[in-house]
C-alpha cells in the first residue's frame, strides 16, 4: 500500500470526533505523543470549516510523517489531497473511491464484529480493515460489540488490522497480543487532561509488545 506518507507498520490509530476550538494543538499534542495515523471524522455539514481544517490537518500530519485518511467523504478527501479514506461498512464501495482517489489512496473499511465483511474487503483491495467495538464506547455506544478472537481470525487476511471502541491503554493489551496492528482511539486521547502523555501510553504498549516478542 502506497500514499504520499507511507502506511505504518502498527500503533496508535486517533480519530477526531467533530468541531473543537483546539482541534489543531490536540492533534499536535496526539502527533508528537506518538500517534501514527490520524482519521478527521466530522460528521456536521459545514462544508468550508471542514474543508480548512482538513487541509491544515494533511499539512501537520505530514510533518509528523503520518497519513491523514477522511472519514466517509470521497470528495474532500480528493480535494485536500488526503492521504486516505475510511468508509462505513454500510455502503463502501472500495472500487469508487480507488477511481477518485488514486490506486495508491489508503482505503480502510470498517468491518464492526463481521470476519466476512473483512474478507471481501480484503479480496476487494481494503488497504486495511476495522473491528470493534471491544469494550463500551463514549464515541458509539450503540455499537456491536466485537470478539477480540475476530483479530485471531482474520490474521490470515493479508491487510492491518485496526481494534477500535473503547480502548485505553489499560484494556488494549490483550488486543495487540491477538493480532491488532493499531489501537484506535478518541476519546481516550482527545478526551485526556494531557493529550501526548495519554498517546505516549499507548505509543509505549507496541514498543513493550515488541520487545516481550523478542
Amino acid at each position: 500500500m502506497n500514499s504520499s506518507v507511507p502506511w505504518p507498520v502498527r500503533g496508535l490509530y486517533v480519530l477526531t470526533d467533530g468541531p473543537r476550538e483546539d482541534l489543531f494543538e490536540v492533534v499536535s499534542h496526539a502527533l508528537a505523543g506518538g500517534a501514527r495515523v490520524l482519521q478527521y471524522r466530522d460528521s456536521t455539514t459545514d462544508a468550508a470549516r471542514r474543508h480548512a481544517e482538513a487541509t491544515m490537518l494533511r499539512q501537520l500530519c505530514h510533518e509528523h510523517g503520518a497519513p491523514l485518511i477522511i472519514d466517509e467523504d470521497i470528495a474532500l478527501a480528493k480535494a485536500v489531497s488526503a492521504d486516505g479514506v475510511h468508509l462505513g461498512s454500510e455502503d463502501y464501495d472500495i472500487g469508487a473511491a480507488r477511481s477518485e482517489l488514486g490506486g495508491e489512496a489508503i482505503v480502510g473499511v470498517a468491518c464492526r464484529d463481521s470476519l466476512a465483511l473483512a474478507t471481501s474487503s480484503a479480496r476487494a483491495g481494503a488497504s486495511y480493515v476495522s473491528f470493534g467495538a471491544f469494550f463500551p464506547s463514549p464515541t458509539k455506544p450503540f455499537a456491536p460489540r466485537a470478539a477480540i478472537d475476530l483479530l485471531r481470525q482474520s490474521a490470515a487476511l493479508g491487510v492491518p488490522r485496526v481494534a477500535i471502541g473503547g480502548i485505553t491503554p489499560d484494556n488494549g493489551t490483550p488486543l495487540i497480543a491477538a493480532g491488532a496492528d493499531f489501537l484506535a482511539a478518541v476519546s481516550a486521547v482527545f478526551g485526556a487532561s494531557d493529550v501526548r502523555a495519554e498517546a505516549q501510553r499507548f505509543t509505549n504498549m507496541f514498543s513493550t509488545d515488541r520487545e516481550s516478542a523478542r
